[in-house]
């Protein structure tokens, strides 16, 4: 679509890299970035997965790229090199992020640590590489992190998950005044439960009880990767063009009892 009919949805032909691509809410972000005409690049430690992703993304000028984001001290080379080798981007989406269903009692600094580096720490690095000259595209820049309703409520055995995803919130709004004359606006996605990967391998220790009970809470039911994936596309496109520093929260009603 051309012209005034044009959706502000719509992304053609700029460059998104999506973390976390390999599964879940980051494959189906990278499969509705290239229905709306983006090139994206998708990196994850798990090849087998990204290779998945590649095989259900439309169009041409995608790329798979493999890489462990606790390794946070080459994250800034490592974005250097996809950029020379895809092409300067327009923004990325941290999708990337581990779980950590741990009562505080059996929690070990070592965990909270890994949660912490991967969930929080990973999406500060990718950020301070994004605005350099290498890596930019110097136009329409937008970077969404997947952040959660943990962040803003209480949960038992979520202490590292929800002290991962608070301090991605404080990082994305100072980031969002910080970027602000670079005209890159920067925001956060917080689903509630969503049916992904993750999600299955946290539900397998619960009870049936405990279940049932989470599922409650969720007035319009659990969500889907692809309910979160059009929050994500939202933010990063045009249609979000006045948005940035904001938590826009995508949970079925968890947080509004």
């Amino acid at each position: 679509m051309k012209g005034d009919t044009a959706s502000p949805m719509e992304m053609p032909d700029r460059r998104i890299l999506v973390t976390g691509a390999a599964s879940g809410i980051g494959r189906s972000t990278a499969v509705l970035l290239s229905r709306l005409g983006a090139k994206v690049a998708c990196a994850d430690i798990d090849q087998a997965g990204i290779d998945e992703t590649m095989g259900l993304l439309q169009g041409p000028g995608h790329t798979p790229w493999q890489f462990d984001f606790k390794n946070i001290h080459a994250v800034g080379d490592w974005l250097a090199a996809l950029a020379g080798s895809f092409g300067a981007l327009h923004g990325f989406v941290h999708a990337a992020g581990i779980p950590a269903p741990v009562p505080l009692k059996a929690l070990s600094i070592e965990k909270w640590r890994e949660v912490f580096l991967v969930n929080t720490e990973a999406a500060l690095a990718l950020a301070k590489a994004f605005p350099g000259r290498r890596v930019y595209a110097g136009e329409s820049g937008s970077i969404v992190f997947i952040s959660s309703v943990m962040a803003q409520v209480g949960s038992p055995a979520a202490i590292a998950y929800s002290l991962s995803k608070a301090a991605l919130d404080g990082v994305m709004r100072s980031l969002a005044l910080e970027f602000a004359p670079r005209k890159i606006r920067v925001n956060c996605v917080a689903p509630g439960f969503v049916r992904t990967p993750m999600f299955q391998r946290v539900e397998r220790l619960w009870t049936e009880e405990q279940r049932a009970r989470v599922e409650a809470l969720h007035p319009l039911g659990l969500g889907q990767p692809e309910d979160v994936a059009n929050a994500v596309a939202f933010l990063l496109a045009d249609s979000a063009r006045w948005i940035t520093g904001s938590v826009l929260v995508v949970d079925g009603g968890y947080t509004a009892q």
